[in-house]
């Protein structure tokens, strides 16, 4: 009866440990969401999946956050009809998907003007690129990597192992 407990304990313990994985990268880190800065830049070298999240920082009513649906809205800044805005100041983007991500700010001109727009690569949530890159991954998408396949092996170790001792 007691590895029975400690099986529906763990089973439950195993669901959350993804969305642990999850990381919350800071759009623009201290600069936040803002005019005249090179997101571009900011995004480079930072690998985003399945799971992490976006977080626009921004003084409410100064700037908004739209997502765009492709590439070429995105280069001319086109605000599509039915978009909602996001213009909390604090906008959290959960990446559900992978794939290509398009941001821009909806206030004025600054995303035509002022370069206020973003651009990302989002991948699966095991860290597999579509693509092999000729760089070694940062060490983050290293040990994230490195984690979840230590972590999904000993669940199914556990798991099986449990299974055999409920046999007995």
């Amino acid at each position: 009866m007691g590895s029975s407990s400690f099986f529906i304990i763990f089973a439950i313990a195993a669901c959350f440990v993804p969305s642990i994985l999850a990381i919350e990268h800071l759009v623009g880190d201290d600069k936040g969401w803002t005019t005249n800065f090179d997101y571009q830049t900011w995004a480079q070298g930072k690998e985003f999946h399945v799971g992490d999240k976006l977080v626009f920082n921004y003084p409410s009513q100064a700037h908004s956050v739209l997502r765009i649906s492709d590439e070429s809205s995105f280069k001319q800044c086109s605000k599509p009809d039915g978009v909602l805005a996001l213009t909390s100041g604090n906008d959290v983007i959960t990446l559900a998907t992978p794939g290509k991500k398009w941001y821009i700010c909806g206030v004025g001109k600054h995303c035509e003007a002022a370069n206020q727009k973003l651009a990302i690569t989002v991948l699966p949530q095991d860290g597999s690129a579509s693509s092999p890159s000729p760089n070694s991954p940062p060490l983050s998408a290293a040990a994230r990597a490195s984690f979840a396949s230590v972590y999904y092996g000993l669940s199914a170790f556990v798991v099986v192992f449990l299974g055999v001792l409920n046999m007995v």
